[in-house]
């Protein structure tokens, strides 16, 4: 009995000190199990009590280690008064190397591992007359991947699955936002005897971005912050093959309230300049073989971790006057989360100077820097359309482990 009642009035002394202290549960216990963190993080969380008067993170001695790509990696305990523990969680230490600072416009064009249905509409020959079809199955965006159990990667691969078809029903695989489905869906037949599915399809992407950051070493990029989709689905696109070119801007078209505006660009594929490897979740990634023009060699920044994120003044840098500059925004709000997502960070653009010039955000500065207290900390992802002086970003630790 002795020994409850002690526990009880543990706890009860416990939940009071916290509450004395001021502690962030929400922010402790919203953290993954693994994230990103510099020793200067950590530091700041410390010197800043960020998570609490009274609360420490202690980077365990004798804990750190290094995984088979030579990172560092450590555990991390959450303690109050530095002596009671709160939360214990892994660790992987952000390297203090600097990279070059983004904020230039890149185009993109992708080859897509499968057929994106750009119309479920088609306008097929029948006795003489042109009649519009309709494919009651598939939906504008899907992505088709397998006909009668035959790998689709492209265009010619949907012609030569269905060469020499006797029947006028198929089995098909193909991506709906994100998910594979499994169905059965009937041909139509044109005059010649060709056998078609009544789609319109595509099998590579182009659009415009901005690259966030490369290694000054290996040149490795990341560049949008978000997926490059089919554009309605929301089916983030398979690549085979994809490239990343320099680009001229053009203009820009201002924001609006419920009317995003865009940056105007011209790429050609003389442009080029490196690959995309990766399309994920978090932004593009690949390889640049030129940099000039790209990056200021001069311009330079370490990576930081959610960490070291806080509320208050950031800056964000693009070059949409046609020339680099960080322009002032104000982060209204950073959330820990546990679990991913392309809208970390919600900010507001407080420079005049942006404001005269795009009216906010507007789409192609996806990828655009988030910097804080000198570091890299997010890339701009998305605009409020109700609101574009306000925008998302998403964390830089995201983007890395995209990138692994």
């Amino acid at each position: 009995m002795k020994k409850r009642c002690l526990t009880a009035l543990y706890v009860v002394i416990f939940i009071s000190l916290a509450i004395l202290s001021n502690v962030n549960f929400k922010e402790i216990f919203s953290l993954p199990n693994n994230f990103s963190a510099s020793y200067t993080d950590i530091d700041s969380v410390n010197q800043n009590a960020i998570l609490g008067g009274f609360v420490k993170a202690n980077l365990e001695k004798g804990q750190t280690s290094v995984d088979s790509n030579g990172e560092s990696e450590g555990v991390i305990i959450f303690k109050l008064f530095d002596l009671i523990p709160i939360r214990k969680v892994n660790v992987k230490i952000l390297p203090e190397e600097e990279v070059y600072v983004g904020g230039t416009p890149i185009g993109l064009n992708i080859s897509s591992n499968g057929a994106v249905v750009v119309s479920d509409t088609m306008v097929a020959s029948h006795n003489g007359k042109l009649e519009t079809h309709k494919n009651k199955l598939f939906k504008t965006g899907d992505i088709i991947t397998k006909i009668n159990d035959k790998h689709v990667s492209g265009i010619g691969d949907i012609k030569n699955a269905l060469e020499g078809l006797e029947g006028e029903e198929i089995n098909v695989e193909y991506l709906r936002k994100n998910e594979l489905c499994k169905s059965k869906t009937k041909l139509i037949k044109n005059d010649e005897g060709e056998y078609k599915l009544g789609l319109w399809v595509q099998d590579d992407v182009s659009g415009i971005g901005t690259l966030t950051y490369v290694d000054k070493d290996s040149k490795n990029y990341a560049a949008l912050g978000h997926a490059v989709t089919d554009g309605s689905g929301g089916n983030i696109i398979p690549i085979t093959d994809g490239k990343l070119y320099k680009c001229s801007l053009l203009g820009v078209t201002k924001g609006e309230r419920n009317k995003p505006g865009e940056l105007r660009c011209l790429f050609m594929q003389s442009d080029e300049t490196g690959d995309v490897k990766q399309n994920t979740k978090f932004g593009i990634f690949g390889h640049l073989d030129d940099t000039e023009g790209l990056v200021d060699e001069n311009l330079t920044a370490k990576i930081g971790g959610r960490l070291s994120v806080t509320p208050g003044a950031a800056k964000i840098v693009s070059s949409v006057s046609g020339i680099r500059t960080e322009y002032d925004i104000e982060i209204i709000k950073a959330s820990y989360q546990a679990k991913q997502s392309d809208k970390s960070i919600v900010f507001r653009v407080k420079d005049k100077r942006l404001l005269e010039l795009t009216g906010g955000i507007v789409q192609g500065m996806s990828g655009s820097p988030i910097l804080q207290n000198g570091k890299i900390v997010g890339a701009v992802t998305h605009v409020f359309l109700n609101d574009p002086t306000k925008g998302y970003g998403v964390y830089t630790d995201w983007m890395l482990k995209q990138a692994e």
